[in-house]
């Protein structure tokens, strides 16, 4: 049995799961499982100053990005707030950028605007690919040609001064893959293939299918964020767990780069990304994207993503202030939140 999303969801388009969602997860953390992900948007940037381009716009450094490789950018705001998220996937010709459902008109929005006299084209190109994610240790042995990811660490509480590389950046192997790109990420192995062949590309795998419900409780196990559901309007990069694969410390100017060397170097952003444990709460209901987190009756911070896991029962993603202990009993409506603080 497939079930579709609600249409109202940020999500429909693609798959919630196949019957089983906790088999399913299962399966994403201990096999391999396929997640069809084909609503995300994806822009084309074909022209040769794309490198320099992206380069100067964004967080990361991309100056010196070769054909077959990927890695994440930022967009921020002048004020260092985060606008885009997308990852990058270089083919010698063009770069692909891939991000949320719905956030694709607004990042080629800005693109164009920046383009000026620079000998680049961005487009839309979602209409030409998909995105399929080959999600669990099993992806690897799929793709053994891909080597495993490269994201670096940023200095900060939980890093011991000396212990990790002073910057950051993340560096993902990318490959031809049956008319579009197989790209080596922190979950598994991403797909960009042909729309008009995604179900072609599907069957052609003959791997296990798992819906979105499933690769979602994934990835808040992993406490990996997502553009819209752990971040708000005046979002920093250090807040969430985007500075390591997203941002590199190492390189010139770009918009909102002052707010990013400000934390970095003087440490204490104003509110974190945490896994919260949630208790009574109805396996059909859990909260919504945007509830208030309470400490004592007064809201210090906001969940992004609840879902129930297979094996920590319900838990969340939320955004707290800094300043709320790691011990402490927290409220999500009628429900009591503890910090997992692992």
């Amino acid at each position: 049995m497939v079930e579709d999303l609600d249409p109202a969801s940020a999500d429909a388009g693609v798959p919630a799961h196949f019957g089983d969602p906790m088999r399913e997860q299962r399966l994403l953390e201990t096999g391999v499982g396929l997640v069809d992900r084909s609503n995300r948007e994806v822009i084309a940037v074909p022209g040769e100053e794309r490198a320099s381009w992206l380069h100067t716009l964004t967080t990361q450094h991309l100056a010196t990005l070769g054909a077959y490789q990927g890695s994440e950018l930022l967009v921020l705001s002048p004020n260092g707030h985060i606008e885009q998220h997308a990852h990058v996937t270089e083919d010698g010709t063009t770069a692909w950028l891939d991000t949320e459902p719905g956030a694709g008109a607004g990042l080629l929005k800005y693109l164009e605007m920046m383009r000026f006299f620079t000998r680049v084209e961005p487009r839309d190109a979602t209409a030409e690919l998909a995105v399929l994610s080959l999600v669990g240790p099993g992806a690897a042995g799929l793709f053994p040609d891909l080597a495993a990811p490269q994201v670096g660490a940023v200095p900060g509480p939980r890093f011991t001064a000396g212990s990790v590389p002073a910057r950051a950046t993340s560096l993902y192997a990318v490959r031809e893959f049956e008319g579009g790109l197989a790209r080596r990420v922190p979950l598994g192995v991403d797909l960009l293939v042909p729309r008009s062949r995604k179900d072609a590309v599907i069957e052609q795998l003959g791997v296990q299918r798992a819906g979105l419900w499933a690769y979602e409780a994934v990835r808040v196990a992993h406490r990996i964020p997502r553009l819209g559901w752990e971040t708000d309007h005046r979002t920093i990069p250090a807040e969430v767990e985007l500075m390591a694969p997203g941002v590199h410390l190492d390189k010139g100017c770009y918009r909102g780069q002052e707010t990013v060397a400000r934390v970095h170097n003087l440490g204490r952003p104003p509110r974190r990304q945490v896994l919260l444990h949630l208790d009574g709460v109805a396996t059909d209901h859990p909260p919504a994207r945007g509830a208030a987190v309470e400490l004592d009756g007064r809201a210090v911070g906001f969940v992004g993503t609840a879902v129930r896991h297979h094996e920590l029962g319900m838990v969340a993603l939320a955004v707290l202030k800094r300043n709320v202990p790691d011990d402490a009993r927290l409220t999500v409506g009628e429900s009591a939140a503890a910090i997992d603080v692992e």
